[in-house]
This record gives structure tokens, sequence and C-alpha cells, in this order.
């Protein structure tokens, strides 16, 4: 029966989309141009897109584009951990020319009242199209002794309103250079989410991972279309899933880096880890493969396309929390 009133609320979801886009493009109405440029091809509203450069001075210019920088305790990671909103900044990247780069730096000494997490969202507003993202992941720690199971990510996720909710959906893309979870170190795990329970633990999921180094740059590639989740890194298919864990509620955007409970080692220097974002980027109802969204990602920097941001929120706007 439950299967069945989800199938019933995709079906409904595809036909408002369409019904949404028509309206649109009879309209004829579009965004007006972000101050960093204009691109014709992605003006229309029958496009609905979400793209960010990140090149900000600063994290109050991000937080004025609608992203939520984390601060405070809870899940995930490290008991007692604190996520701090100093350990967002901004770094120049000379490719291409004037480029910046968002840098999440999260650091421990072994104690978990000295370690010290990063989480940044967006709004939850997004499903059915193509999630993108440019990314570097790192194997060892910038300073201090290494050892530390360390998540690095790029993912989707619903609130956690109560567990096992039958509407939450996630999609993560997570490297772990030290291992973690009971597996072996230098993992890449591909994750799509039906639902779960923290406490206490029962996950229902269907994930795919890797054992090999990713250290350094990678495009990450989500295709969400015709009830499939497609996983992509640097434009090669390494996961896909379906069926009940087909995302079936609006998710917010999400990157964080976090450590595991019980995975740190037991040296008393601090170390930092850090996580770098070049570019994020979502068209909705599309389903784009990596070398599209490459050329997109070409011609929006081509225009000198900073931020553009007109993905529908719906007709009512949901509470963006970002505490998971």
């Amino acid at each position: 029966m439950e299967k069945h009133i989800k199938d019933v609320k995709r079906i409904f979801r595809s036909v408002f989309v369409i019904l949404y886009l028509c309206v649109a493009a009879a309209c004829g109405s579009s965004p007006s141009p972000t101050p960093e440029g204009s691109i014709t091809q992605f003006d229309a509203i029958a496009s609905q897109l979400f793209f960010d450069d990140f090149s900000y001075e600063n994290v109050q210019d991000l937080t004025e584009n609608g992203w939520i920088v984390r601060s405070g305790q809870g899940w995930p990671g490290v008991t007692g951990a604190f996520f701090r909103a100093e350990n967002v900044s901004f770094v120049d990247y000379p490719n291409p020319l004037g480029n910046r780069l968002l840098r999440m730096t999260s650091s421990t000494d072994g104690t978990s009242e000295h370690t010290y997490q990063t989480q940044i969202c967006h709004q939850r507003k997004y499903l059915d199209g193509t999630y993108a993202a440019r990314v570097r992941f790192s194997d060892e720690p910038v300073s201090g002794p290494d050892g530390d199971q360390i998540v690095q990510t790029f993912y989707t996720i619903t609130p956690y309103d109560e567990p096992l909710n039958p509407d939450y959906s996630e999609m993560d893309f997570e490297y772990l250079p030290n291992g973690g979870w009971g597996g072996p170190a230098t993992t890449v795990h591909f994750t799509t989410w039906e639902t779960v329970r923290i406490e206490p633990w029962l996950a229902n999921n269907a994930s795919n991972s890797f054992q090999e180094s990713l250290s350094g740059w990678h495009t990450l590639v989500a295709q969400v279309t015709g009830s499939t989740v497609r996983y992509f890194v640097d434009g090669k298919l390494t996961a896909q899933h379906g069926g009940e864990f087909y995302p079936d509620a609006p998710m917010s955007i999400n990157f964080n880096l976090w450590f595991i409970e019980g995975g740190l080692n037991s040296a008393r220097d601090i170390r930092e880890y850090q996580e770098d974002i070049d570019w994020v980027f979502h068209e909705a109802g599309v389903s784009l493969m990596p070398n599209e969204v490459n050329a997109k990602l070409a011609e929006l920097r081509s225009a000198l396309v900073g931020f553009r941001d007109n993905v529908s929120p719906g007709a009512i706007a949901l509470e963006s929390p970002c505490d998971l």
C-alpha cells in the first residue's frame, strides 16, 4: 500500500512539473540578469537552473544567496563536537583566472570538545533533475597527524522529522580516505536512501562503493530522472539506484566535512582537514550527461555568471533546516 502511495505521488509530481513549465513558457517570463552577467539560453523560466561559482568575499555574501552555514552541535559526527561558521572561507584559485573557491576546514585534537566540523546547506526545493559539483577531496590533513576517520561529501537531503518517515529522501557522495563504518580505508560511497532511524540506528538504503584514492579535483554528477538515480565521477557511471529508493520529497543541496563517531585517532596534536568546492549546479527536470554539464558550466563562466537561482520553491516555501 505504501509503495502504491509513493508511485501516485511521483506521477502527480511529474504532471505538476510539466504543467508548471508549460504555463511559464506561455507567460514568456524570465528572471532578471545577475550582476555578474547574463546568459540568454539560461534566462527562460522553463529552464529552472541553480548555479553558484562561490566567488564570494565572505560568509555574509554566501548567506545572502540562500546558503545556511551550520553552527552548534548535532548529527552527524562525533558526539559533543561543534559545527562552526568560521570553518568556511574563500580562497583564490587561478583556473580560470580570477576564480575563487569555498573551503571547508574541520579540525580535531582527538577529543570531542575540541572537534570542529563544517556544513553548508542550500534551500530545500530540489528534486528531479541533474545535480553536479566540482570538489577537491584529500587523503591527508593539511597539518597534524593523519588517521582520523573523516567524511568528505556532496549530498542532498530532507529534514529528519521522525524515524522511518516514508517521505525521507537523501542522496550521497561520501569520500572516506581513512575508512570508517567497518570498511576499508580510501573508500567512496554512493548511497540513495528510502528512510532511516537514527536512534537506534536502522538504515533503508541502496549503496555502492569502491576502494580508490580520489585525492584531488573531481566532477560529481547525479542524474535524478525516470525513477532512477545515477551517480558519475569524472564522467564515469559509478552507481545506479531506483525503485523505492528514488527521492520523493524536495531536498536541500549540502556539503559537509565531519568526523565519524569512534573514529578519531589517539594523538592529541591538532590536525586540520579540508575540502574545496569550485562550483555547484542543478537543472530541474532535465537529465544531463557529465559532458553536457561541463558544456553548460563553460557557457555560464564565459558569460561571467557567478550565481543564478531560478528554481521554483513551489507554492509554499519549505522550511530549510541545516542540521543533518
